[in-house]
């Protein structure tokens, strides 16, 4: 089965270059997606395996998409460049993993597999 994952990031060029990366890697992308909106539809249609989310979307944080990701089990990581992504988007990004922005291949790939089962 082939692992999903759902990438909600506001910057167009980022976006595409994470696509990109990904699915050079095997992964099924669902999005990008810009919107917390966007995203909370997506969920509603399909659960990814993981999640990777800009904390910062234009002028609305991404805590919607994050509550909603750890309420139905699904685990996410971050792709911020701030150190303390919870100060910005809430608690609920308390501890979570962050691939850092601008976000290397080689940073995805230590940290998604540590996220999505085998």
């Amino acid at each position: 089965m082939q692992k999903t994952i759902l990438i909600v990031e506001d910057e167009f060029i980022i976006a595409m270059d994470l696509k990109v990366m990904l699915e050079r890697q095997g992964w099924r992308v669902l999005g990008p997606v810009a919107k917390v909106a966007h995203a909370l539809r997506l969920l509603e249609d399909e659960l990814p395996t993981v999640a990777l989310l800009d904390v910062n979307l234009g002028d609305h944080l991404v805590t919607p998409v994050a509550e909603a990701l750890r309420s139905r089990g699904v685990p996410f990581a971050v792709a911020s460049a701030y150190d303390k992504p919870e100060l910005f988007g809430g608690a609920v990004l308390t501890g979570v993993p962050n691939v850092g922005k601008p976000t290397s291949e080689w940073s995805l790939l230590e940290v998604l597999p540590k996220l999505s089962p085998p």
